[in-house]
């Protein structure tokens, strides 16, 4: 089998696996929630998605852990974050820095990480995260703690590293094409669909159907600058001064994935689109917008 065809056959394999993949996404109610941020927030003014963040980690009770793997300057980026949520009244603010895979296994990180309310991942490279992070004594602990019910949030790169598949790097402004989008590993807090930022901002539709093309999954969510989803239980709530697109494409009636080679347009009939604003809500179990009160 050639390079072209193993990628079609894997394609398809994901086509018809996304027909069995389970419509719900919503998280346990167990679990913490997620803030998945679509980068450059507000971090001098009203600090809405910042402040909405501590606010479900616990208000001024809040312990957060700034995660600063993805950023190559932790240093600068740790104080800045620090520096918002001390001036939003949090008192316990910590930083943990995981340049190399083995800090991921220290004993003070892992610690901080057992005692906080919240956790936030700056933004930076994605792949960081996860070649630091992936399969270690700290992702164990986060998991844990997430389905403790600590809240895990993530801006830019935090937020492409939620799903189980993430979108590692690919072109913008483009028409969808299976070549436009890399994949690879996340960090799983949120299965089942693929996430993009910097959304309107970059013109990523293209490369967000393209991603949803390669996955099993039926929901894609567009996230722009400034802008983030709020997940509690089987409610996504949209936050900030963008929007969201999303992305459902479990009703597809025709894909041609099967005819196609990597750099030929990518056809999808049937999909479903919504474009959801501040105050908005999603209804991750029917998927489908809720109506508003």
């Amino acid at each position: 089998m050639t390079g072209h065809e193993a990628q079609g056959s894997a394609v398809m394999a994901s086509q018809e696996d996304a027909a069995e993949a389970q419509e719900s996404v919503a998280l346990p109610e167990t679990h913490g929630q997620l803030v998945i941020i679509g980068g450059a927030e507000d971090k001098e003014g009203d600090c809405t998605i910042l402040r909405e963040f501590v606010r479900r980690s616990g208000g001024l009770q809040a312990r957060i852990v700034v995660m600063t793997v993805a950023t190559g300057l932790p240093g600068e980026v740790g104080e800045t974050y620090l520096n918002v949520f001390e001036r939003l009244g949090v008192e316990s603010v910590r930083v943990v820095d995981t340049a190399r895979r083995e800090d991921a296994d220290d004993p003070k990180g892992l610690e901080l990480i057992q005692q906080a309310t919240g956790v936030f991942f700056t933004g930076g490279n994605q792949a960081r995260i996860t070649e630091c992070l992936k399969d270690t004594q700290l992702d164990s602990m986060l998991h844990k703690r997430f389905a403790d019910g600590v809240v895990i949030a993530g801006t830019s790169a935090g937020a492409a590293m939620m799903p189980d598949m993430m979108i590692v790097e690919g072109e913008s402004e483009t028409n969808p094409r299976m070549e436009v989008v890399s994949m690879d590993r996340g960090m799983g807090f949120l299965p089942g669909v693929v996430i993009d930022q910097h959304f309107a901002q970059r013109g990523r539709l293209g490369r967000l159907l393209s991603a949803i093309a390669q996955q099993p999954v039926n929901l894609g969510f567009g996230i722009d600058e400034n802008t983030a989803i709020a997940i509690n239980g089987k409610e996504l709530e949209v936050i900030g001064a963008g929007a969201i697109t999303i992305v459902d494409v479990a009703n597809l009636t025709h894909n041609n994935v099967e005819e196609l080679l990597r750099d030929e347009p990518l056809a999808l009939c049937n999909a479903t689109l919504h474009i959801l604003p501040h105050g908005y809500k999603f209804d991750l179990e029917t998927r489908s917008p809720m109506e508003l009160k």
